[in-house]
C-alpha cells in the first residue's frame, strides 16, 4: 500500500511599512518549492493607518489565494529610531493578525537565525540570501524579483522549513531504535 505523501504550505512575511515582502514555499514529503513571491507595495498609501489596513486586506488576500498552514515572519530588529520599529512593529502585528483570523499557526524568526539558516552567516547581505535561495529552490532567473524584501519573506519560510517545518513523513524513522522496531527481520544481532 502507498501512502499520500504529506503537503504543507508555508507563508513567510518580511514585514515592512514602505514594502513588504512575502513567499511561498510548498513543501511535498520533504521536498521545498517556491509556489509564488511578491511585494505588498505601501509606498502610495500615505497615511500610516491605511497602509496597516492595506496590509491586512493584502494577507488576507494571500492567505485566501494559497491556503497556508503556516506563518513563518520576520521579527523585528531593534534599531536606533524608536519610531521606525514601533510603526515596523504594528505592520508586524497587522500581518500576524490576519493570519490569526484564519487560525494560522505562527512562528517569529530573528533576522539574525533566518540569514544564519539560509547562508550560514548570521551577517549576510539581502544579495547573499537572495543568491543562496535562488540556487536552493532552483528559481529560474527570470522569476527573481528586483525587490529583496520578496526574496526575504521566502527566507522566512525557507528557515522555518528548517527549522521544523517538514512534514513527518508516516513511515520516517526516528532512531536507530525506532528503526529496528519497525524492521525487525533487516537487522541482525
Amino acid at each position: 500500500m502507498i501512502k499520500p505523501v504529506k503537503e504543507k504550505i508555508i507563508l513567510g512575511i518580511d514585514p515592512g511599512t514602505t514594502i513588504m515582502g512575502y513567499g511561498i514555499l510548498k513543501v511535498i514529503g520533504t521536498q521545498p518549492e517556491m509556489m509564488a513571491m511578491g511585494v505588498i507595495d505601501l509606498r502610495k498609501c500615505g497615511d500610516h493607518y491605511l497602509k496597516l489596513r492595506r496590509i491586512f486586506e493584502q494577507v488576507i488576500n494571500i492567505i485566501e489565494t494559497f491556503l497556508p498552514d503556516e506563518l513563518a515572519i520576520e521579527a523585528p530588529f531593534f534599531g536606533k529610531n524608536v519610531q521606525s520599529m514601533l510603526k515596523l512593529g504594528r505592520a508586524q502585528g497587522v500581518a500576524m493578525a490576519a493570519a490569526l483570523s484564519r487560525d494560522i499557526p505562527i512562528t517569529e524568526y530573528a533576522p539574525l537565525k533566518i540569514k544564519m539558516a539560509i547562508t550560514g552567516n548570521g551577517r549576510a547581505s539581502k544579495e547573499q540570501v537572495a543568491d543562496m535561495l535562488q540556487r536552493m529552490l532552483k528559481i529560474p532567473k527570470e522569476s527573481m524579483l528586483p525587490q529583496m524584501d520578496a526574496t526575504d519573506g521566502l527566507a522566512a519560510a525557507y528557515c522555518h522549513y528548517l527549522q521544523f517545518g517538514r512534514p513527518q513523513l508516516d513511515d520516517a524513522y526516528h532512531g536507530w531504535k525506532d528503526f529496528i522496531s519497525k524492521n525487525p527481520g533487516k537487522v541482525k544481532s
